[in-house]
């Protein structure tokens, strides 16, 4: 368990150990900055979908250490992309079908809806393969023989989407399971870490100052976890939903 250093550590001044290690404009960059230190809903009907801005690190001075930060921070700033695009994908696919549900995560119903609508035109299915799915359309003739001919609009999207769904969801699952291995060796090698950021610092000022950078860091490594853990689970409720849709025992 992670313990409080030192009492009288200095907090750093120097703007730069505030910047975020991952620097603006990388891929993972988002569109509504805030930060990622909330606490995740476990539920399917409260997604949580308003936790974005890039994780937050602070340099401790030792080049491993501030490695491992950076790859823990990239690697949860790309699951929280994938994450996002999910949601994205399942409130588009639900408007797409007049749902006035839209923050919720389930899309069966929207499903089964593109179903009854069509059931004259087109044979609705969802077909899963391993950690794929996709919405099947297969025109229906008047005499019930299948007939080749393009989709309509609403419906091309509507395959998209559960396209999309699909993999962003994928990556999603992916992600956390990377990011949990670091964040293991993390919160394992607290005590460690404390001493190489000691053997680190050429002053007593800068030793306070760099407990104070590891400590932070620790809390967003909590943090971060939490929220990557939410995603997950929200991601594996998806796929739950997928195959019971697919007719697939889970």
């Amino acid at each position: 368990m992670f313990r409080l250093l030192c009492c009288c550590c200095v907090s750093s001044d120097n703007p730069s150990e505030r910047q975020p290690l991952l620097q603006p404009g990388s891929p993972s960059e988002v569109t509504e900055p805030e930060s990622a230190r909330q606490t995740p809903s476990a539920h399917n009907n409260a997604p949580t979908v308003k936790r974005n801005g890039k994780l937050m690190m602070k340099r401790v001075n030792v080049a491993e250490l501030d490695q491992r930060f950076t790859d823990m921070a990239e690697i949860f700033n790309e699951q929280q992309k994938h994450y996002e695009a999910m949601v994205g994908h399942i409130r588009k696919l639900k408007q797409s079908c007049d749902s006035t549900d839209v923050d919720s995560l389930a899309f069966a119903e929207c499903i089964g809806k593109i179903r009854k609508e069509q059931e004259t035109t087109y044979r609705v299915s969802l077909k899963m393969k391993g950690y794929d799915f996709s919405l099947m359309l297969d025109p229906v003739g008047p005499g019930g023989e299948t007939e080749e001919e393009p989709l309509p609009p609403r419906l091309q999207s509507a395959q998209n989407e559960c396209r999309g769904i699909s993999d962003s969801a994928k990556a999603t699952i992916s992600k956390g399971a990377k990011l949990l291995q670091l964040i293991s060796w993390l919160l394992q090698s607290n005590s460690q870490m404390v001493e190489l950021v000691k053997g680190a610092a050429e002053t007593y000022q800068d030793q306070g100052r760099l407990n104070n950078n590891l400590e932070e860091n620790m809390k967003e490594v909590r943090r971060a976890k939490e929220l990557s853990l939410g995603y997950r689970q929200q991601a594996e409720k998806v796929y739950t939903e997928a195959a019971q849709m697919a007719g697939i025992a889970t």
